[in-house]
């Protein structure tokens, strides 16, 4: 999908992190998850092996509760699927540890299946909880960083800063909520068909809706239309990460910072307030 050149003020090429540094980004969250891989995988038969010459003296019970509290440290990162690797190893090393015949998987008694399979599903639920935290931790910290950046475009127009200024401001904003490769602005329209961003921040290609809370936005451009009193202006142009998921909290907060650029757009400033004659 292409579009026509932009007539505006050349504000809408802002170019977002160098490549390098999203490379770097990249290699140090999969150096990241391989570390918490192997926690999860190694902890669990660390600990386990330790406790062995306690084994006889030390309740099971007190051995998996000990083993829980590994589960939880890999949990805590919020990572739903390494909590949920450090449970499975968790219960497979108090097995082959602590349940007879030991040195093996096979479990000769009921009360070391149970204790078995009730140390999975605890790590399996602490993992869960954990993630949910961490996205709900997530999605405070985006709200409040939505509302900072609607506020700091709100004061540069009211300001009167360049309309290339705040546009350029605008357009990297929208970059870093929508996880985009780039987004510039472009004055004016391409037909119809076109992939867009509504103002309920539903996303929609053509007639169809898109579920970009699950596949990303659609390849290619996706319009944003920035309006001012009723009417189109112009639209940000962007150009998305390709499978790269994108809450409606984010496509809400960028569609209400879009607004914000109508007034810098026309050169007009918003409506000023009636003010009443004293007495």
């Amino acid at each position: 999908m292409s579009s026509s050149p932009s007539t505006g003020p050349p504000t809408g090429a802002p170019k977002g992190r160098p490549a390098g540094s999203r490379s770097v980004v990249g290699i140090a969250r999969t150096h990241l998850e391989a570390v918490l891989v192997t926690a999860a995988v190694v902890g669990p038969l660390a600990v386990a092996a330790a406790l062995v010459p306690v084994r006889g003296h030390v309740q099971n019970t007190n051995v998996a509760l000990v083993l829980v509290v590994v589960v939880v440290a890999v949990a805590a990162t919020g990572r739903r699927f390494a909590g949920a690797l450090a449970a499975l190893s968790a219960s497979l090393w108090f097995d082959f540890f602590f349940t007879s015949p030991y040195l093996s998987f096979t479990i000769a008694h009921r009360d070391g299946v149970e204790t078995t399979v009730l140390l999975f599903a605890v790590g399996v639920v602490v993992a869960e909880l954990a993630a949910w935290g961490r996205r709900s931790r997530a999605a405070a910290s985006q709200g409040w960083q939505g509302i900072t950046r609607i506020h700091a475009v709100a004061e540069m127009v009211a300001a009167g800063e360049p309309a290339e200024t705040v546009l350029r401001t605008v357009a990297d904003d929208l970059r870093t909520i929508l996880l985009l490769r780039d987004c510039r602005f472009d004055r004016r329209f391409v037909g119809p068909g076109t992939a867009r961003l509504e103002r309920n921040g539903e996303v929609t290609v053509g007639n169809l809706g898109w579920s970009a809370e699950h596949m990303g936005l659609p390849s290619g451009e996706v319009d944003l239309v920035v309006h001012y009193r009723g009417e189109p202006v112009g639209r940000f142009v962007l150009m998305p990460t390709t499978g790269q998921p994108v809450s409606l909290e984010r496509r809400v907060v960028a569609v209400a910072l879009a607004d914000q650029v109508g007034p810098a757009v026309v050169g007009r400033p918003r409506s000023a307030p009636t003010l009443l004659p004293p007495g």
